[in-house]
């Protein structure tokens, strides 16, 4: 799911790791710590929770965690990484800003102890009875929402044309446009984008779907920002490690008769001729059901003057921030930090009308590898009045401390590639008209400190 490059600084680092692995006796330790956990009653359940999803075969991991024969070589570096928060990567500062989000796969302070604990005590593998029932991942290249919906496919399934980079050749950037084939207007719950084979993956460093599509009628009435009249825009973006995205209840994205999909694709070299396409997986809500809010898909820049005015200097720490007024209220669904391999944090913080500024979300050790999309719980999600100013802060480090930086003494600006930079959150929101705004601020269970119903 890497670019070359990134997996080649992937792969090292995990082999190392494995170097560390633990002795087969246990620690002298034992006896004083008192009841060790095991694999198979303890850790097992931890890791089917939160690390499955990526480490077992044929996914994006170098190693399976399915087992404790998988799981048993690796202890030593599983310990460390866990202790220190690198693994799973989940990059929200835990001391600022909402802490609530719907796809969480943090570890627990108490979760963190039981792995330490376990793998500090020579990771004993426990009574094979404790062990839990295995979990039925999707395989190869199974999309990702199917089970969950009871469908053996999405609803519509819409391919870019194919394209073959050739190995050794420089990136290539495809925008083919392709038609939506449906006949009426249709709500969406949930999307998926993925490259069309596993090779793909290696090379497919992102996808963006743009849906075009006759807005004006939904502009006037309301529906969508003002923002946004030049057509939906932004249907779904996939970059390395995202899976898709599905809608909150009662929210959703319109596909109208006549749209269009314009791909943007960028592939890199996977080092061999790989032909493959981009698809685009949409489920829809059942048909005459139709969801009260839609939310719109955003890239929010973090640089003054748009992204062309992105500046790093060598060898060098920068900072840069942008601006974006709401000209309506709405709800803040999630935020996606998009930086390259210099990205170091980003901020995204709500400054109300009333002067009051509160951070939404911190990502404070961002990760090319890890495109997280953060996506806030229900009772979280942030309500934002009309007039808010979305303030969006970037840090990249362009240094040799930074481990991904390819050089750091190349003078970097904005660009497509992935030894160029970028600087912008991928933000959905949901615009309100003011009654329904008010509504929804009625309906919070959890408590807020704001008028607005920023949740802390």
């Amino acid at each position: 799911m890497v670019n070359r490059f990134v997996g080649r600084v992937v792969s090292s680092a995990v082999g190392v790791m494995g170097l560390l692995a633990l002795p087969a006796t246990l620690s002298a330790q034992t006896a004083a710590a008192g009841a060790v956990p095991t694999f198979t009653k303890d850790v097992a359940p931890i890791f089917q929770n939160k690390c499955e999803s990526c480490h077992r075969p044929d996914s994006i991991a170098p190693m399976s965690l399915q087992t404790y024969e998988d799981a048993r070589p690796w202890a030593r570096s599983i310990r460390d990484r866990v202790s220190s928060r690198n693994m799973p990567p989940w990059h929200i500062d835990p001391t600022v800003g909402i802490q609530h989000y719907k796809n969480d796969r943090s570890l627990s302070q108490k979760e963190i102890d039981t792995i330490v604990k376990w793998a500090s005590n020579g990771a004993p593998k426990g009574d094979p009875k404790d062990m839990p029932p295995a979990i039925k991942w999707a395989e190869g290249n199974d999309w990702n929402y199917t089970k969950m919906f009871g469908q053996a496919q999405p609803d519509l399934i819409i391919k870019s044309p194919k394209y073959t980079q050739k190995g050794g050749a420089m990136d290539a950037w495809y925008k083919p446009v392709v038609d939506v084939p449906i006949t009426e207007p249709r709500w969406v719950r949930a999307i998926e984008v993925r490259p069309g084979t596993l090779k793909g993956r290696k090379i497919t460093h992102h996808a963006l779907a743009y849906l075009l599509q006759d807005e004006k009628e939904a502009v006037a009435q309301g529906l969508i920002s003002a923002d946004n009249d030049s057509g939906a825009g932004l249907f779904m973006e996939w970059a390395v490690n995202k899976q898709g995205e599905i809608m909150r209840p009662n929210t959703g994205k319109l596909m109208l008769p006549g749209s269009k999909i314009r791909w943007d694709i960028h592939y890199s070299d996977g080092g061999e001729d790989v032909t493959d396409d981009v698809q685009l997986g949409v489920y829809f809500y059942p048909k005459g059901q139709e969801p009260k809010f839609r939310t719109m898909l955003t890239l929010y820049s973090a640089v003054t003057g748009g992204n062309r005015n992105l500046d790093i200097a060598p060898n060098s720490i920068s900072v840069g921030q942008n601006f974006h007024v709401m000209r309506k209220a709405g709800r803040v669904e999630n935020f996606q930090p998009h930086m390259h391999l210099r990205g170091k944090a980003m901020m995204v913080e709500a400054i109300l009308p009333n002067g009051t500024q509160q951070v939404l979300g911190f990502v404070n050790n961002f990760e090319f590898n890890w495109m997280n999309n953060y996506v806030f719980d229900d009772d979280y999600a942030p309500l934002l009045p009309k007039g808010t100013i979305l303030k969006i802060t970037a840090w990249h480090d362009n240094t040799a401390a930074k481990k991904s930086n390819p050089d750091p003494n190349q003078w970097i600006g904005w660009g497509d590639r992935t030894v160029d930079e970028m600087a912008h959150a991928w933000i959905n929101i949901v615009y309100m008209k003011d009654e329904d705004f008010k509504a929804e601020q009625a309906k919070r269970r959890a408590p807020t400190n704001t008028v607005a119903g920023v949740q802390q």
